[in-house]
């Protein structure tokens, strides 16, 4: 990672972006093939499709500066996946979907905090964020009315507990190598 760019850097970064957004989509289908609730199903349908434009942003602003998305084999879910292993329950993937969701919430608000940063990545940024708000809302909202009636109404916050904290371990992976890009 060393030497790079500056354009090179953004289209990584872009990249890791592009990357968690797509597998962010790949976790909800599989949940999707989990439940029978209609009202949930259509939620999700709608979630997965601001997730696929999520990525197609990505990719449409990588475009846009020349170059292509950059293959990402180390990125946020994968490390989060090595951590946690397949998730087996809805719960899990309940308190995962927010978990990241979350995450990816802070990291679009922490980088248009960022000095630099140009108009157009300004608008994708705020595209992406302005959706993760209602993903993790609702996705929150149903799996607590599902704890609550599955009669163990802690199991979604004992997953969430899980995710919480193999999320901070992989965040700290991921800013220390975010880290040393440009070094």
């Amino acid at each position: 990672m060393a030497g790079l760019t500056p354009l090179e850097q953004e289209v990584l970064v872009y990249s890791y972006y592009r990357d968690a957004e797509l597998r962010g989509a790949n976790l909800l289908f599989r949940l999707m093939r989990m439940i029978d609730d209609p009202e949930a199903l259509m939620n999700l349908t709608e979630h997965l499709a601001d997730e696929t434009r999520h990525a197609w942003l990505w990719t449409q602003r990588i475009k846009e500066l020349g170059a292509a998305p950059v293959p990402v084999d180390d990125g946020y879910q994968v490390r989060i996946g090595k951590k946690a292993g397949v998730p087996k329950t809805v719960f899990d993937l309940f308190a995962l979907t927010v978990v990241v969701e979350q995450r990816a919430l802070r990291r679009y608000q922490q980088h248009l905090r960022r000095e630099g940063v140009s108009e157009r990545t300004r608008e994708v940024l705020e595209a992406v964020t302005k959706d993760e708000g209602w993903h993790i809302d609702w996705i929150r909202k149903r799996a607590r009315e599902l704890a609550e009636q599955s009669g163990d109404p802690e199991s979604m916050d004992r997953a969430l507990a899980r995710y919480r904290a193999i999320d901070e371990e992989v965040m700290a992976e991921l800013d220390e190598k975010e880290r040393t890009l440009g070094d």
